[in-house]
C-alpha cells in the first residue's frame, strides 16, 4: 500500500472490483455514501472472495478505530484503499515535524507569529481579537472558554464521547525488518492482521473494555525510504495498536509477538524502544483524552456532526474550534483547520 511499491496482483485487481463498478456520475457520490454507510465486515464479506483480499480491506477500514461490525467503516477503508492506488500514502522526509516547520516558516514569511511553551488556561487572555480558532477538545474547549458559552451548549460538550486509545512502539533497528512477505519489505506502511476475523475481534475488544492477543497493528517503516530518519546502515519504525480509552495494560510482548509472526526474526534486529502508553500520550498532549488519537469517537453520530451541530463555529461569536474533533475528524489532517478557518474569515474578514 505504498508509493513506491508498483504491485499488481490479481489481489490488487479483487480489491479495484467494487470501486470500478460504484455507480457513475452523477450518482457515484450517492452510491459511494450509501456503501461507506455499511460496517466494514458486512461489506468484505459481501464484495471479496478471496480471504486474503477481505483481510486487505478490514486492515485499511481498520483506521477508523471503530468495531468493523459498526456503520460507516466501510468508507474508511474505499477512501483509504483509493488514495492508496490513486496518489499513495506519502511520509514527509525528515518526520512529520517537517510539515510543522515548513507552516510555520510560510505563517512567518506573511508577518504572522509562533509562539510555544506557553498555557493558555482562559481565552480571556486574547483581548481585541477577533477570531480565537481552538485547537483542542471538547473537554479543554470547556476549561479555558466554558465561561463564555450557555448552559445547552456546555452540556453538549459534556457528552461528546472519546473512542479507544493507542498503545504505540518505536524502535532503532540494526536492519530492516525480515519480513516473511517480500512485498512488505517494500512498503512504508504494513497493516499486521491474521485474517478478516482477527481484526474485527481485535478492534472490538478495544471499544469493550478489553484486550487481545493478537491485536491489528498499524506499523511504518520510514527509513526504507528517507535517509535522514536513522543513521547510516540502521533503520526504524514504529507501531501502534487499539486499545480501552485510558488502558494500563502493557501490549508490547503482544506487539512484538504479532511482528514475529510475520516476521520472524524481528527482536534480533532491535536496538532500542520507546513506549508511549495511553497515559503517556495524554501527558504528551492533554488533547490525547485516553491516548484518542482521533480527537474522539468517529461512529455515525459524531462523523459530520461533531462535536455540536455547530460544527466549528460556538455561541461567542469569536471562539472557534478547528481540531479534530470537528468534521471530517481525525486522520484528514489539516481539513478540519481549513474548514474553521473558512468559517472565521467568512463570518470577521470579507
Amino acid at each position: 500500500m505504498d508509493p513506491l511499491v508498483d504491485h499488481w496482483d490479481p489481489l490488487i485487481s479483487e480489491f479495484l472490483q467494487p470501486l470500478i463498478h460504484m455507480p457513475r456520475h452523477p450518482f457515484r457520490l450517492a452510491g459511494f455514501g450509501l456503501q461507506g454507510l455499511r460496517p466494514a465486515e458486512s461489506y468484505a464479506l459481501a464484495h471479496f472472495a478471496t480471504e486474503r483480499a477481505r483481510t486487505l480491506f478490514a486492515g485499511l477500514a481498520a483506521h477508523s478505530i471503530l468495531p468493523l461490525s459498526k456503520m460507516v467503516s466501510t468508507a474508511f477503508g474505499l477512501v483509504l484503499g483509493m488514495l492508496a492506488h490513486a496518489v499513495g500514502w506519502p511520509i514527509p522526509r525528515g518526520g512529520s515535524q517537517s510539515i510543522a516547520n515548513a507552516l510555520c516558516a510560510y505563517l512567518r514569511s506573511l508577518g504572522g507569529e509562533v509562539i510555544t511553551g506557553r498555557q493558555i488556561g482562559n481565552v480571556d487572555e486574547f483581548q481585541g481579537v477577533r477570531a480565537i480558532l481552538c485547537d483542542v477538545t471538547p473537554r479543554q474547549l470547556l476549561t479555558i472558554a466554558g465561561h463564555r458559552f450557555p448552559a445547552p451548549f456546555k452540556r453538549a460538550l459534556e457528552r461528546y464521547r472519546y473512542g479507544p486509545g493507542v498503545y504505540k512502539m518505536d524502535w532503532a533497528l540494526r536492519e530492516p525488518i525480515p519480513w516473511k512477505a517480500a512485498e512488505c519489505r517494500m512498503a512504508a506502511t504494513v497493516h499486521i492482521g491474521g485474517s478478516l476475523a482477527e481484526i474485527v475481534h481485535s478492534e472490538s475488544a478495544a471499544w469493550d473494555a478489553n484486550h487481545v492477543d493478537r491485536p491489528f497493528i498499524i506499523l511504518v517503516q520510514p527509513s526504507l525510504f528517507d535517509g535522514t530518519r536513522a543513521p547510516a546502515g540502521h533503520h526504524t519504525a514504529w507501531a501502534y495498536c487499539h486499545v480501552p480509552n485510558g488502558s494500563s495494560a502493557p501490549m508490547s510482548e503482544e506487539i512484538e509477538n504479532q511482528i514475529e509472526r510475520f516476521a520472524p526474526g524481528f527482536r534480533d534486529t532491535v536496538l532500542a524502544r520507546h513506549i508511549f502508553t495511553p497515559a503517556s500520550f495524554e501527558q504528551y498532549n492533554p488533547n490525547l483524552i485516553g491516548g484518542d488519537i482521533n480527537g474522539g469517537a468517529g461512529d455515525l453520530s459524531q462523523l459530520l456532526v461533531r462535536p455540536t451541530s455547530r460544527l466549528y463555529r460556538t455561541p461567542a461569536k469569536d471562539i472557534y474550534l478547528c481540531s479534530a474533533s470537528t468534521p471530517p475528524g481525525g486522520g484528514v489532517h489539516g481539513m478540519c483547520g481549513y474548514g474553521a478557518a473558512k468559517a472565521a474569515l467568512n463570518d470577521h474578514f470579507r
